[in-house]
């Protein structure tokens, strides 16, 4: 892979400037989703190049012209609006993807809805390894994934859009590389809402499927199993990762992870790996597919990555992080497993890893 963030040769001033956008990134983010959701940008795209001015967009989204100058200014000093003229303002390249781009849309409502308050408290969850910020959605959790169907309509919806949307579509693509040989009985482990073992069992219409999960999290995936027609032949086990005794059932012919070990910390992937191990046939198969920042092709995609970390520091679960393939090469090794295969650039910025017990 090409290298990414290559150093870059800033005078002084450029540098202090960069620094400064880094510390007044919080009020730009928080404006720029303000000027979204307000009909700032949609007033300013309807206009076209030509641009409108401050009065006109007050008077279409009901906003005083004192609301709106201030997100203009806003606006123009990230590059997000731009001034043809002394008195009219337009949408600039970067104002369009905010407006449309289904990704950056995405992106910033996750931000936003699961992450921005808790992140308060990033430093704390640092130095504990616990989800501190978890707290500004209560008290009663020790990690996301048992809050996550507790949590109000608007943080799941942006949760769960943000998680399928890089899934979604990459599952089509790795079901031809499970299924390039008979498979009786996949193990779905963190099946999240079910959709991945929905897909496969329509795809083979011969395979028998069990969903591991934490117990509220796997109703949901039955109850849409059920809505599937699929109860027959997709089934769940309701079961703890973190408990190292617990056991996953054996002799499955393939064993399937999406996007579930970035959950974990070192301790607790390498636990998990060596218990499939122990699960695993002479013929079982592993398959591991998760967003590696350093298996990217653009550093767009890495940088998305890399900064998604902290939000699984602080949110979600304290000790856990976007892995690169090198740290998780590392621990599959460490649990006696075998790479086979590794596949890049599979979907939106995945990674598939196929694990058997030997290297043949």
């Amino acid at each position: 892979m090409k290298p990414l963030f290559k150093n870059k040769q800033l005078s002084a001033l450029e540098a202090q400037y960069e620094a400064h956008k880094i510390a007044y990134a919080p009020i730009i983010f928080q404006a720029v989703r303000s000027l979204r959701d307000l009909g700032v940008l949609a007033a300013l795209e309807k206009a076209g190049r030509g641009g409108v001015d401050a009065e006109a967009i007050a008077e279409q989204t009901g906003l005083s012209t004192y609301a709106v100058n201030t997100l203009l200014e806003s606006g123009l000093s990230c590059g997000v609006v731009e001034q043809p003229d002394e008195e009219n303002f337009c949408l600039s390249k970067i104002g369009w993807f905010l407006q449309n781009d289904a990704m950056t849309r995405i992106n910033m409502d996750y931000n936003h809805y699961v992450c921005y308050k808790g992140l308060y408290d990033l430093d704390q969850s640092l130095q504990t390894e616990k989800p501190v910020g978890l707290k500004v959605f209560g008290e009663q959790w020790e990690t996301l994934y048992q809050a996550l169907p507790h949590l109000p309509q608007k943080v799941k919806d942006a949760w769960y859009a943000f998680d399928h949307y890089y899934s979604d579509g990459t599952y089509p693509l790795a079901l031809p590389m499970i299924f390039d040989r008979p498979v009786g009985h996949l193990l779905d482990i963190g099946a999240n809402v079910g959709k991945f073992s929905i897909l496969a069992a329509k795809a083979n219409p011969d395979l028998h499927i069990t969903m591991l999960d934490l117990p509220d999290q796997l109703q949901i995936a039955l109850d849409n199993v059920a809505a599937a027609g699929l109860t027959g032949r997709v089934e769940g086990l309701a079961v703890d990762l973190l408990d190292s005794q617990a056991a996953i059932p054996p002799e499955g012919d393939v064993y399937w992870l999406s996007q579930f070990l970035s959950c974990f910390g070192r301790p607790q992937i390498i636990s998990i790996l060596e218990r499939i191990k122990e699960a695993m046939g002479p013929q079982s198969r592993l398959f591991i597919l998760e967003t590696c920042w350093d298996r990217q092709e653009h550093e767009a995609a890495a940088y998305s990555l890399i900064n998604t970390s902290p939000y699984f520091t602080c949110m979600a679960s304290g000790n856990s992080k976007m892995y690169s393939a090198r740290e998780l090469l590392e621990m599959i090794e460490t649990a006696g497993l075998k790479l086979h295969q590794l596949q890049d650039n599979l979907g939106v910025c995945h990674s598939l890893f196929e694990c058997r017990l030997d290297a043949a």
